[in-house]
């Protein structure tokens, strides 16, 4: 088990927006969980603004330059929202347990919506690029 679970959806939340949440804790599925809390809490745009700036102050408190990538936490966000859509987990343990491929190939899932490499990408990292596949609203 991910260390993440050591706390509650509410102490994530509360230590991450804080920026006081572990580095070594914030594995993907920390990434998942987090934008599974955010968006079940306030809704899609709201999550995705919350998300994009705690993420960026994480990213910069520890010096993790480059780390963050505008477009990957957009589509993050919109891929969070689709399958939570489709879900009835009370709890983000039964979403990933249902979803497991979120978890397991969330990079391909990326794929089928961007023909190019959005995570190795310097535009992709600066600016949010919209899908050149097959839009999220579909």
């Amino acid at each position: 088990m991910e260390r993440h679970w050591k706390i509650s959806d509410l102490e994530f939340e509360e230590q991450f927006t804080l920026n006081k949440f572990r580095p070594l804790w914030f594995t993907h599925e920390a990434h998942l969980r987090l934008a599974w809390i955010y968006i079940t809490k306030y809704g899609k745009q709201i999550a995705f603004e919350k998300y994009s700036k705690q993420l960026q102050d994480f990213a910069n408190k520890y010096n993790a330059d480059g780390k963050y990538n505008a477009t990957v936490t957009f589509a993050s966000i919109q891929i969070m929202d689709k399958y939570i859509q489709n879900s009835d987990a009370y709890d983000f343990q039964d979403f990933i347990n249902e979803f497991s491929q979120l978890k397991s190939n969330f990079k391909a899932i990326i794929s089928t919506h961007y023909s190019g490499d959005v995570f190795a990408s310097k535009k992709a990292k600066q600016n949010i690029l919209l899908p050149d596949l097959i839009p999220f609203n579909e």
